[in-house]
C-alpha cells in the first residue's frame, strides 16, 4: 500500500510535504527516501509517544516532527518554512472524526496547499471522499486490496479556497 499510495507523486516537485499523524513512521521513511536533498517533511503528530519516537529513530535534517494537531497545519508550516505545501498526506481516520473536526482538518488541509498541491489519503472507510469532493476540484480514486484490512486511496488536487457546500464549520479565518 505504500509504494502504491506513494507511486503518483511527483517527487521532483515536492519542496515540501506534511504528513498527518506519522505513528511509527511507515510512511515516512519511504517518503524520506523519494524526496529531494533540499525537500522537508513536516510530521504532525498528536501523540507525543510517537513524535519522541520519531525523532530518535530519525536523524534526517529534512524531518521536523511537530507535536499538534493536523487543523493547525498552517500554523505548523509557517512555523518551519515559508509558503504553502507541495503535498499532504494523511491517514487521519476521517470515519470517526467529528463532523465540525473534520470539516475544519480538510478545509485547513485545502487552504495550507499550493495551487498545484496534491492531497494523497489512505483510508478504511469512504467517509473523506465527501470532504475531499468539498474541497478540491479533482480527484483520483484507488483501492489496495493487499492491504490489511483493504484500504481506499485518494488523490486530490486543484484545492478550492471555499468550500463547495456552505454551512462549513471550518473558521477559515485562523
Amino acid at each position: 500500500m505504500v509504494r502504491r499510495m506513494l507511486a503518483p507523486l511527483d517527487w521532483p516537485n515536492i519542496k515540501l510535504l506534511v504528513e498527518y499523524g506519522p505513528g511509527s513512521g511507515r510512511f515516512t521513511f519511504e517518503m524520506l527516501k523519494r524526496m529531494r536533498p533540499d525537500a522537508q517533511l513536516i510530521a504532525i503528530e498528536t501523540s507525543q509517544a510517537f513524535a519522541a519516537k520519531l525523532r530518535q529513530q530519525c536523524d534526517d535534517p529534512r524531518l521536523v516532527v511537530v507535536e499538534g494537531s493536523a487543523r493547525d497545519v498552517r500554523r505548523h508550516i509557517g512555523a518551519e518554512s515559508s509558503g504553502r505545501a507541495d503535498c499532504i498526506l494523511t491517514g487521519l481516520p476521517f470515519s470517526t472524526l467529528g463532523d465540525a473536526e473534520a470539516d475544519i482538518i480538510m478545509h485547513e488541509t485545502a487552504l495550507a496547499l499550493k495551487p498545484t498541491g496534491v492531497l494523497a489519503a489512505y483510508q478504511m472507510r469512504t467517509a473523506i471522499r465527501r470532504l475531499i469532493d468539498r474541497n478540491f476540484a479533482q480527484v483520483r480514486q484507488g483501492f489496495e486490496w493487499c492491504n490489511i484490512p483493504p484500504c481506499h486511496l485518494y488523490w486530490a488536487a486543484s484545492p478550492l479556497k471555499s468550500p463547495k457546500t456552505a454551512g462549513l464549520h471550518a473558521n477559515s479565518s485562523r
